[in-house]
């Protein structure tokens, strides 16, 4: 086997048919809604980057502490010869875990960016010649096939990416990881944790802006893939805590009344002034809500590691 190859599982129009998709229905329900995965074209990813560099964004600097910290437990625990990251971006955050996994064979990186797993896969290849990737093309939430790989393997989750799926979108995803899994198998989770509403607020809405920045990224992305014609100055960027169902809620509220056009959906839509379009929840968690949840799915929890501030957590669960 070659020491990189990259597979394709989507089909060459996927993104634009899903981004269709998800806009027509987004902007024709009530309340109106778009889904955080089109914040990241190349403009959002390097926003997001951004974000993580700043002071009032814990999570990234939280969950690279207990990877840092833990990585040892982690591998000791596990034993995984396979690595796959669901998600993986650019794997930077990976690396503690590949030092630390000693007898790793293979790497797995799935994302939706071919880009952005042949930069990273050609680089971990060319710093661990021993270690084989095997990249793939793939949306991680739908059905996933993976290569046959020596096992224990690992599948890691991290950056509490899974806080922004609905609790429905939770409990669906889980049992898809826990139906890739075999005996000896172990899911490693990121999850961002309750904490005081002034902190999570902040982290969505920091002074510089960038967030802000952030989240209207998303109408620019509809604007040049479907033609629409968003104002992003006509929108004030939101950031709630809602207690309730705990999390925080990214929105885009409406300046003025207004009608937005798309004309690759054929589609007209009308704001009232101060009416808002969700672009993104983030939910935090709780060690037994988390342990109800994989439990639900067929997992049994069986590490918990928090950084040193209990902010975050990461947590590894084997097949009940």
């Amino acid at each position: 086997m070659s020491p990189f190859q990259i597979t394709r599982t989507l089909p060459e129009d996927a993104t634009e048919a899903a981004l269709r998709s998800d806009v027509l229905r987004g902007l024709t329900t009530d309340p109106k809604t778009l889904p955080p995965k089109w914040f990241y074209d190349a403009h959002g990813s390097e926003l997001f980057e951004r974000i993580t560099e700043l002071p009032e964004y814990y999570p990234t600097r939280a969950e690279r502490e207990i990877l840092v910290d833990r990585a040892p437990e982690i591998a000791a625990a596990s034993g995984a010869r396979t690595l796959v990251e669901l998600g993986s971006g650019s794997s930077d955050k990976t690396r503690h875990l590949l030092d630390a996994l000693t007898d790793l064979r293979v790497y797995v990186p799935v994302d939706v960016s071919e880009s952005a797993l042949t930069l990273a896969g050609q680089a971990l290849v060319a710093e661990r010649p021993a270690l084989e990737v095997h990249a793939l093309i793939a949306d991680f939430t739908a059905s996933l096939a993976l290569p046959e790989t020596p096992g224990p393997r690992l599948v890691a989750f991290l950056g509490g990416t899974i806080g922004n799926l609905l609790p429905a979108e939770r409990g669906a995803f889980l049992a898809s990881v826990r139906a890739l899994l075999r005996p000896g198998d172990a899911l490693l989770l990121g999850t961002d944790l309750v904490k005081d509403e002034e902190v999570l607020v902040r982290a969505y809405d920091d002074a510089a802006g960038v967030t802000a920045a952030f989240n209207k990224n998303v109408l620019a992305v509809v604007n040049r893939e479907l033609g629409a014609d968003f104002d992003p100055g006509a929108f004030d960027h939101v950031a709630l805590w809602d207690p309730r169902a705990e999390w925080i809620e990214m929105r885009l509220r409406a300046r003025r009344t207004q009608t937005v056009k798309v004309p690759a959906l054929d589609l007209a839509v009308d704001f009232a002034a101060g009416e808002e379009l969700r672009t993104e929840i983030s939910a935090k968690f709780r060690e037994e809500g988390v342990r109800t949840e994989l439990a639900t799915a067929g997992l049994a929890l069986t590490h918990w590691w928090t950084d040193r501030a209990d902010r975050f957590a990461l947590s590894l669960s084997t097949v009940r």
